[in-house]
């Protein structure tokens, strides 16, 4: 069965005029090779080992690219899927100092049962810029274009959140569209914002994706609301501070194992974060190839 056609086909940059020409180019093209190396398994129902084809082509590739590169975020830990390690480091040596946050193949569930939406992405930023979230494997996310900013608050109860951001768009709240990840967490968000009238488009996975298209005016999807990956909170950062879009977190642990970690390394579990403590730099790069 071959892959669905995807809505960020070809190859998304943003960014690109932060970064040398010939790094760009291998970053596109160490993206390009994961999703190159994975689609054999399309369909297959192997995620985790097309994510393993995917890691094992973005990790060569990125070898060879000229830049110092330390993995800040190698999607993976929460749960235990292959990934690139953090700490690990990435290029020739010679070329930017650069934070490196990747995920080989975000949506791998959509990959292997071919559904749309699977991506390779990658993002760079001066080193020292982007947040380690470490120790905390889940983020509390409110993602909206520019006229988010200002506006909207994570703090907020969701329906005062879309209430604002539809004024703000001008639009009727039965016009506004809010990505919200469909996991049993988000039932009562979802009951919440439907009560209200607003369109819900839920998304079986997929963190990077939604949260891109909330930043792009006229995508389709005005906002995204819920909890999901920190790790690919501080890639979509990274794409959301290029394209101009609000964006704060909250960490958000989903046990009280992972709450008892989390306030052990140091975590204050009530801190908002903002899209300039996400990611601390304008020079940004964000390239995502499709899989599906």
């Amino acid at each position: 069965m071959s892959p669905q056609s995807s809505p960020f086909s070809p190859t998304t940059v943003v960014g690109a005029q932060n970064y040398p020409a010939e790094l760009v180019a291998a970053v596109v093209r160490a993206t390009e090779a994961a999703a190159s190396a994975c689609l054999p398994l399309v369909g297959s129902g192997d995620k985790n080992a097309a994510d393993e084809l995917a890691v094992a082509a973005m990790r060569n590739a990125l070898g060879l690219a000229p830049f110092d590169g330390t993995v800040v975020i190698g999607e993976g830990e929460k749960d235990e899927a292959p990934m690139l390690a953090n700490g690990e480091r990435l290029g020739t040596g010679a070329g930017p100092a650069c934070d490196v946050a990747v995920d080989p193949l975000d949506g791998t569930r959509l990959a292997a049962e071919n559904l749309p939406g699977a991506v390779a992405v990658i993002a760079l930023a001066p080193r020292g810029s982007m947040f380690d979230p470490r120790d905390v494997f889940y983020m509390q996310k409110l993602i909206a274009g520019p006229a988010g900013i200002g506006v909207l608050d994570v703090r907020a109860a969701p329906a005062q959140n879309a209430t604002r951001l539809a004024e703000a768009l001008g639009k009727p709240l039965d016009e506004l569209v809010i990505g919200v990840l469909d996991k049993p967490r988000h039932a009562s968000l979802i009951a919440e914002l439907s009560h209200l009238g607003v369109r819900v488009h839920r998304v079986a996975e997929g963190d990077v994706s939604i949260a891109i298209a909330a930043a792009t005016p006229a995508s389709g999807i005005d906002a995204v609301m819920g909890t999901g990956g920190t790790p690919e909170g501080i890639i979509a950062a990274c794409a959301v501070r290029s394209l101009g879009g609000f964006m704060q977190g909250r960490m958000a642990p989903q046990s009280e194992s992972q709450r008892a970690a989390a306030v052990s390394a140091g975590h204050d579990l009530t801190r908002v974060f903002t899209l300039d403590e996400l990611v601390a730099s304008d020079r940004v790069l964000f390239v995502s190839t499709p899989v599906t």
